[in-house]
């Protein structure tokens, strides 16, 4: 084995170590944190210096978008003026490996002064930081990874990962669901599929192909050509839909083998067409296309409504990214 990757085992290994022995000493001062923070009728508001304070950013950025209203405040600017950001109701969280960083103690006693609930983290119990906090939480390793035992490392993963502790266990607390996670992200992935509806996405109005029961099959293939779907949808002489006809169906019908075009359509077409209701996921449209093998569906006001309202394609959802 080569001294580098034999370097970066005992790296991993040491903080692996590091996060176990934190699990192990989760008591009941970590509910307190958690129960501070869901009472709170502010922001969560995280500080932290150097490594801690990077660490403190991606705290409060997870927070942020699980369910919990939080952001990072740098010590050194909160103590020239950006502690006015705080107000009543905030919650604030204070980190520092040694617990006696100058920029984070001396913010201290204003915290104290506006009667904010304070969650300390620091890896020494009796420093200045851990005496101070309402909640105290012990994010102590044994050593570092790095073996100048200087940069910090494990201490730094285990910062992290209390963060991410408090952050799931109040989006558990919260009952915060898939939905509420895409609704801060909408521009991802998740969003997309959690988001979109079909009617943010379906073709309407003059865009819907339709035709009636008795209009000839040329006529039909027109409005198929015309709309660019690839399919038509047939109705009755109320406006139901009672069919469909598609590029499929025309493959299919030609293997009769006899004269189609001057016969209705509605003696062709597809009596069992497939639907959805408008304000259903876009997500739930591409379930029903895969399930049924078929690209396109016809979009109705309510599940009992046999008037469509719109189109949805396979397309569109392909070009809005939720596939």
């Amino acid at each position: 084995m080569s001294e580098m990757i034999a370097t970066a085992r005992r790296v991993l290994t040491i903080e692996a170590e590091a996060l176990q022995a934190l699990a192990a000493r989760l008591d009941s001062t970590f509910e307190q944190a958690v129960e501070l923070m869901l009472n709170c009728s502010g922001r969560v508001v995280i500080s932290g210096m150097g490594k801690s304070g990077l660490v403190c950013q991606k705290i409060a950025a997870t927070m942020a978008s699980t369910g919990t209203p939080a952001f990072f405040l740098h010590p050194a600017e909160g103590i020239h003026g950006d502690l006015g950001m705080l107000m009543k109701g905030d919650v604030v969280i204070a980190v520092s490996n040694s617990g006696e960083t100058e920029e984070v103690t001396r913010i201290l006693p204003v915290i104290k002064r506006m009667g904010l609930p304070l969650i300390t983290m620091s890896g020494n119990p009796r420093s200045t930081l851990a005496r101070a906090g309402d909640v105290f939480l012990d994010i102590s390793v044994k050593e570092e990874a790095c073996p100048l035992g200087l940069a910090p490392t494990a201490s730094t993963t285990a910062t992290l990962a209390m963060g991410d502790a408090l952050a799931v266990a109040l989006l558990v607390r919260r009952g915060f669901r898939e939905e509420d996670f895409a609704l801060f992200h909408p521009g991802g992935a998740l969003g997309k599929r959690l988001l979109l509806r079909v009617e943010d996405l379906m073709h309407s109005g003059d865009a819907l192909p339709l035709v009636g029961e008795a209009t000839p099959l040329r006529e039909a293939l027109f409005e198929i050509t015309s709309k660019k779907l690839g399919i038509t949808g047939v109705r009755n002489e109320r406006g139901e839909l009672v069919g469909v006809f598609s590029d499929g169906d025309l493959r299919r019908s030609m293997e009769q083998g006899f004269d189609l075009l001057n016969r209705p359509v509605g003696e062709l077409m597809n009596r069992q067409p497939k639907r959805i209701v408008r304000t259903q996921l876009a997500a739930k449209a591409v379930q029903t296309m895969e399930q049924y093998s078929i690209t396109s569906l016809f979009v109705f006001e309510a599940e009992e409504s046999y008037i469509p309202v719109g189109i949805i394609h396979l397309h569109d959802l392909l070009k809005a990214g939720v596939v």
